[in-house]
């Protein structure tokens, strides 16, 4: 099985050389922990070795993924500029929806659909992250959402395209963690207080990676300016 560099070294020891190409994975996590990140180390490995990326941000305008990315030693902008990284603006089309929906004075719910995404996710891509996909939850049924994530998830991988998929926890939760079953992949990210040591330590664990031997503990990590994530040793 090919596969796709995370971006970080010893990830990619880890999961025998990085994510299995032209899968699904799931990165979910708290506030904090680290999601975003390690999904713009992906992007940038990707893009330095000469791959198309398509980010879609349902969150934050390019601008802010650029400047955070900068801020961590990874230098997005030049690949932003020469279009080998496509920067969809979902973030502002769902907030120009919703001033539009407060000016006329309608209660109607934001548009919802995942499976819209496939009208901008084409097979020139070779990496898609979108970022975070759990926004889609706030006003869809439980099962509508397992439908239509199955359904993208299904078609992005016939394309072959390597998808990474972000969730926060707490649309984790809200749809019962369903969205695991459907991906290849699954990584867990943590950021909470060490009780001892009254410090904030984040984790980052391997809970699903099929035909992959993962690490059978969580691994500590922080994120370093100009570096991004660095694993700590035992």
């Amino acid at each position: 099985m090919k596969r796709i560099s995370t971006g970080i070294p010893k990830f990619d020891t880890e999961l025998e050389g990085g994510y299995p190409e032209g899968k699904g994975i799931l990165i979910s996590g708290n506030t904090g922990s680290g999601k975003t990140v390690l999904g713009l180390h992906l992007v940038y490995r990707a893009c330095m070795d000469n791959k198309n990326c398509l980010y879609i941000a349902t969150e934050e305008t390019p601008e802010d993924i650029l400047v955070q990315a900068g801020s961590l030693g990874m230098d997005l902008r030049q690949f932003y500029d020469d279009g080998k990284l496509v920067i969809q603006r979902i973030y502002e089309e769902r907030v120009y929806e919703a001033i539009s929906s407060v000016e006329w004075g309608t209660d109607r719910p934001l548009s919802s659909d995942i499976i819209k995404l496939k009208d901008i996710i084409t097979g020139i891509n070779d990496i898609v992250i979108i970022d975070n996909i759990g926004v889609f939850t706030l006003t869809m049924p439980l099962d509508v959402f397992r439908a239509q994530f199955d359904a993208l998830n299904h078609m992005l991988s016939k394309q072959g395209l390597t998808t990474v998929y972000i969730m926060d926890e707490t649309s984790n939760r809200r749809t019962d963690y369903v969205a695991a079953y459907s991906v290849y992949g699954v990584i867990k990210l943590s950021r909470k207080e060490n009780p001892y040591t009254n410090k904030h330590e984040r984790y980052l664990e391997v809970a699903k990676m099929r035909n992959t031997q993962i690490p059978e503990e969580p691994i500590m990590l922080k994120i370093a300016p100009e570096k991004g994530i660095v694993f700590l040793s035992d």
